[in-house]
């Protein structure tokens, strides 16, 4: 098991990284629908919310092929229809979402990576009126590999003008993102316990914080010891 170090011996972020659903936003009812909306298309056992938050680590074309075959592409079509029609409507944010960016915003450029949808996540960035906080916003299809593959990372810290290094916080709340973060070579900070995803010992951080409440106090300190 990987020894979590805590907080205060964490650098002094260049750069700050973000996964997106379940880390900055709930969107998980749409993500949900969508799946189950395919599901039924194909006449496969559908999940209940509990079972989507636990599965769903990886970007559709990487899952998708596994689920559904050489159907995998017609139950996209299905799966985005359906998130498309709703999701705008049931995204919320991350309980200390806000204050954890409006705090990281005085210490260094911000970005988000995500494994949805490019297209999806920029959407619902600008409905919450967060486009603009971002340098970049690096969804699954915009990197030539998404995560864990450490491309959508690089992308986004080119355009935060910053390179990959031990300064470089992702923050997420999964084992995938911890990976993620490593195989970019950057720092991996968990949100949350991973309660969802095997606990702490599975996502195996570089460090943790409870919630965004947490990580924004933590963040106001460091920007106030200049």
């Amino acid at each position: 098991m990987r020894a979590t170090v805590t907080p205060d011996a964490l650098p002094r972020p260049e750069a700050i990284l973000w996964d997106w659903d379940n880390t900055l936003v709930d969107g998980w009812a749409a993500i949900a629908a969508g799946l189950n909306a395919a599901f039924r298309a194909f006449g496969l056992p559908e999940w209940s919310l509990v079972e989507v938050r636990a599965r769903v680590r990886r970007s559709l074309r990487e899952s998708f092929p596994e689920i559904f075959g050489p159907d995998w592409e017609a139950a996209r079509e299905i799966f985005y229809a359906e998130v498309r029609a709703r999701h705008l409507a049931v995204l919320a944010p991350m309980p200390g979402a806000e204050a954890a960016l409006r705090a990281a915003a005085a210490l260094a450029p911000q970005g988000v990576v995500s494994n949805k949808q490019g297209a999806l996540l920029r959407a619902e960035a600008a409905h919450l009126g967060w486009a603009s906080r971002f340098r970049a916003l690096v969804g699954a299809g915009d990197a030539a590999a998404d995560k864990p593959d450490p491309a959508p990372l690089r992308l986004a810290l080119a355009a935060c003008g910053v390179a990959a290094g031990p300064a470089v916080w992702y923050v997420g709340d999964t084992a995938l993102d911890m990976q993620a973060a490593r195989a970019a070579g950057c720092v991996a900070v968990l949100l949350g316990a991973a309660e969802h995803d095997g606990g702490l010992g599975n996502a195996a951080p570089d460090a943790a914080f409870a919630d965004g409440h947490a990580l924004a106090a933590h963040l106001l300190r460091l920007a106030k010891r200049g």
